[in-house]
């Protein structure tokens, strides 16, 4: 038979750095994460909904960009925050079950809500990174609709836990880090190092984490940002996530009888790109944001959206669907919801940074919104239909 090895108690974690003063300060700033994350995620969702209640607005165009910047950056900070948060309270799980029916509902609740917590917020962060270096171990489930909703078991988990430890967090903000009057009776012994220090420790490497990754969103801490995923190379300055190769769309893109379609009710026009770039060009300088973090600012030239929709006589107010030359894939087909198809901004790009749009970035003819999530700035299209 194999022996178990018995379960540490409490009383043999004898660590004063494992206390409620350096637990509360760190919480504070990761449960500021935690909030920033979930507002820019529901952010981000929104930007995603085909038809969404209320419209998600074109202005400012650099709107996407900054919040999905914050929502990437603000998720890696929550990394270092939740291992020192976690090595702090350690000791908790092993805790005896209080007596008594009130303390007895109260540990339970707490105990559940930290599991669910904790559990929540390593899924939301595990796929999150994973999403972001755009690695999809996943098959079974959406990251999209499963992030949103485990977003909202955390953040409620989270306000659950602030509900029941507020009196302790209220106390150790309110007396000194070094105080040991809410510690276990069991803390005595100091730390290798002061309860200061650890969390200098931690909002330092908090900031190297951030510093690391952020260049995707901030250009001039590329140099710096050696965990960027993206380094900002790439045709025309705009790194790129999937190239005409890979979407199989190289033979149709640069065949020479590519018509763009564009449909409204039964009447129908066909566009070659000498047609397109016949047409009056205009200049748009957009960023390019994507779910991952990273953005990117370029000069986009082509036919103003409105212009092309006008061939056809569509009103304003209609609804979009933009189908591409890719043959497979999540985003093939995409909804423009009125307000940017009506947008003077909006261009169907010919090309880009004064040069002819690269295949990769999606020639002969690409989507370029304002404030709109690149994964929703369809390449290669070949459709456009007014759907209602």
């Amino acid at each position: 038979m194999t022996a178990r090895l018995p379960l540490p108690r409490e009383a043999a974690f004898t660590s004063r750095l494992r206390s409620p003063a350096v637990a509360a300060r760190v919480g504070a700033v990761l449960g500021v994460c935690f909030a920033v994350c979930f507002v820019t995620g529901i952010i981000s969702h929104w930007a995603q909904l085909p038809r969404p209640a209320v419209p998600f607005p074109t202005s400012p165009a650099w709107g996407y960009r900054v919040t999905q910047g914050l929502h990437v950056t603000t998720g890696i900070a929550c990394v270092p925050l939740l291992l020192v948060k976690l090595w702090t309270v350690y000791p908790r799980l092993f805790a005896p079950v209080p007596k008594g029916a009130r303390r007895l509902l109260l540990t339970t609740l707490e105990r559940a809500s930290i599991g669910v917590l904790v559990a929540s917020a390593i899924f939301q962060l595990a796929t999150g990174l994973a999403n972001a270096a755009r690695w999809y171990p996943w098959e079974s489930f959406s990251f999209r609709t499963t992030h949103f909703a485990i977003a909202w078991v955390a953040i409620g988990a989270l306000l659950v836990h602030i509900a029941v430890k507020l009196p302790v967090i209220r106390a150790a903000f309110g007396a000194d880090v070094d105080d040991t009057a809410l510690d276990r009776p069991s803390a005595t012994v100091p730390g290798p190092v002061s309860r200061r220090w650890l969390l200098r420790s931690t909002w330092i490497a908090t900031g190297v984490a951030v510093v690391a990754t952020v260049g995707n969103t901030v250009p001039w801490l590329r140099g710096v940002s050696v965990l960027s995923v993206r380094s900002g190379d790439g045709p025309g300055g705009i790194p790129i996530n999937t190239s005409a190769r890979r979407a199989d769309v190289v033979a149709t893109a640069m065949s020479a009888s590519y018509r763009l379609v564009l449909v409204n009710g039964d009447r129908a026009v066909y566009l070659t790109r000498e047609d397109l770039l016949a047409m009056t060009q205009r200049s748009e300088k957009l960023p390019i944001a994507c779910v991952e973090g990273w953005s990117a600012s370029g000069t986009w030239s082509g036919v103003r959206f409105r212009d092309l929709l006008d061939l056809v006589d569509a009103p304003r107010g209609a609804h979009v669907r933009i189908t591409s030359l890719q043959p497979k894939g999540a985003y093939r087909r995409t909804d423009l919801p009125s307000n940017f198809a009506d947008d003077d901004r909006t261009l169907l790009a010919l090309g880009l940074n004064g040069e002819t749009l690269a295949p990769d970035h999606g020639y002969p003819a690409r989507l370029i919104a304002p404030n709109r999530p690149g994964v929703l700035q369809t390449k290669w299209v070949s459709r456009i239909e007014v759907v209602a």
